[in-house]
């Protein structure tokens, strides 16, 4: 077949897919640019910021549709297609392979699937490098003149740091397709995604602060930690739901809330994590169990219960301090909805739009609650950690200054 023959990197459409990722980003750069050629260097950074956190998490649900379409090797080498940038090129091969295998893992539809999930990764690259090259240039002006106080809005390494990290995933990238999707792999790949999706929140919240004048709201230290151990546990049970994804094992247990009539059906926890192994694959070379495919999806499914728990407190934690009312607002109707898309996904056999919804879900959830993590701060011994309006009135600003003084407000981002 031809897809054995290809080489599994080919590097020779590498320019062709950056030009093309690069065209891309124009789209989003212009567009910016014309809604805020009259406002501030700040906000226009801000607004970028902004919009590459909407294309990435974009990204991550397409990425999402990539995988449960089965089209992650419709191109099965990278980072073209049969050595092209585009499936036109590739005509010839993959309609080889399609009538070899009609429903294998290279047709014409999976192949385009696969190859726009590549174009939008390379235009999110594109942006965060221009959010780089923004960052130091500012971050050098602001030392050349030597006011510290109106310098950037936030230190250049975490853009540095957000493109060393958009690089580490496309290497990830690569090597689902080359590793014939290794599941510890294509997991580690949907934990970069949502680790860049934190990474480009905190940037776009830290900015929307500077720009609007506000700080971080202060709250007590209980709810602080409240927020980061629902924070870890979230984080927790994406890398759990990635791993039952991965393997394949969200039809393992098709009744709730029972799992083959039993509370605590037959698993076999050691094949379910063995972590180094090809897909459907144990390490010594025979075919993971049915009970190893239930364990999966339970510890998944028991872990569901904690942190939906972990988020109902927290959601009534905030409303009873009336603290953070947006994220409140969001983080209840996300809960909600990861718990509808989950029960549809076991019993309506796996329907594709719950499943793409609940990986948005997760996602989301990690984005407000990374967005109430950095728009928040511990109370001082004696700091009033009292309620805020979402919408603050703008600080009137001194003859003598030209920086609004800053005040506490809940971080209303937009772009």
């Amino acid at each position: 077949m031809n897809d054995v023959q290809q080489p599994l990197y080919d590097l020779a459409p590498l320019l062709r897919l950056m030009l093309l990722g690069a065209l891309i980003a124009l789209g989003p750069l212009a567009w910016v640019w014309l809604r805020n050629r009259r406002s501030s260097p700040l906000r226009r950074v801000q607004a970028l910021t902004v919009l590459t956190l909407f294309l990435t998490f974009d990204l991550v649900m397409f990425g999402a549709f990539t995988r449960l379409t089965d089209s992650g090797l419709g191109c099965p080498d990278w980072p073209g297609c049969y050595g092209n940038a585009s499936p036109v090129g590739a005509h010839a091969e993959i309609s080889a392979a399609q009538q070899a295998m009609p429903t294998g893992p290279v047709t014409h539809g999976k192949a385009w699937v696969e190859m726009i999930h590549r174009y939008l990764a390379t235009s999110v690259g594109v942006l965060i490098i221009v959010l780089t090259v923004i960052a130091w240039r500012q971050w050098r002006h602001a030392r050349r003149s030597g006011v510290a106080a109106h310098g950037p809005a936030l230190s250049p390494w975490w853009p540095t740091a957000t493109l060393a990290w958009v690089c580490l995933q496309g290497a990830f990238g690569a090597l689902t397709v080359t590793m014939k999707l290794f599941p510890a792999i294509v997991t580690l790949h949907l934990i970069g995604g949502i680790v860049l999706l934190a990474l480009l929140c905190v940037q776009a919240v830290r900015q929307t602060q500077a720009a609007q004048g506000t700080s971080r709201l202060p709250v007590g230290t209980g709810l602080r930690w409240l927020l980061g151990v629902t924070t870890a546990l979230v984080a927790l049970q994406i890398v759990l739901g990635g791993w039952v994804s991965t393997n394949y094992a969200v039809l393992a247990c098709t009744t709730f809330p029972t799992c083959h009539g039993s509370w605590w059906p037959d698993m076999a926890f050691a094949q379910g994590f063995e972590i180094w192994r090809p897909l459907g694959m144990l390490q010594d070379g025979s075919n993971i169990s049915f009970a190893g495919l239930t364990a999966i999806h339970y510890v998944h499914r028991l872990a569901a219960y904690v942190v939906l728990a972990a988020l109902a407190l927290l959601v009534w934690r905030l409303r009873r301090a009336g603290a953070l009312p947006s994220q409140a607002r969001w983080l209840a109707g996300l809960a909600l909805m990861q718990f509808a898309t989950g029960l549809s996904n076991v019993v309506l056999d796996w329907p594709l739009v719950a499943a793409v919804l609940h990986t948005g879900g997760a996602a989301a959830l990690v984005v407000v609650l990374t967005w109430a993590l950095t728009s928040s701060r511990s109370a001082l011994p004696g700091e009033v950690a009292g309620n805020v309006s979402l919408f603050p009135p703008a600080d009137p600003v001194p003859p003598s200054t030209s920086t609004p003084a800053p005040h506490h407000g809940a971080t209303r981002i937009s772009a």
